[in-house]
């Protein structure tokens, strides 16, 4: 199972975030409880008034390699697990969104 999903016009990821993490970043794949694979990314932000969730999509849309206006929180705005849309490419959105969360910590990870 993977934490992406394919569309027509882009792709749909799930993240866990994890808020006052320290730094912004991505930590990996992981599975939840409940099977499902999540992309985790920690941000330094605390989670008041949707800063965490902004915070996240900076760092999806950096390790995606496109604008930050090309991410849209799609469900999840007050949850840990979260759904994004990420317009463009399909595929290049899950080559660099894939390639990003295998990366080993200090080599593409940001």
């Amino acid at each position: 199972m993977s934490f992406l999903k394919l569309l027509p016009d882009g792709v749909e990821v799930t993240v866990r975030a994890t808020p006052r993490g320290g730094r912004d970043a991505l930590d990996g794949v992981a599975e939840l409880s409940d099977g499902r694979a999540v992309l985790k990314i920690r941000v330094k932000v605390a989670p008041e008034d949707g800063a965490a969730t902004a915070a996240v999509a900076r760092v999806l849309a950096q390790a995606a390699g496109v604008a930050a206006s090309q991410v849209r929180l799609a469900s999840g705005a007050t949850a840990r697990v979260k759904t994004f849309r990420i317009a463009g490419d399909a595929a290049k959105l899950t080559a660099a969104l894939t390639q990003s969360a295998s990366a080993p910590a200090g080599k593409g990870r940001k």
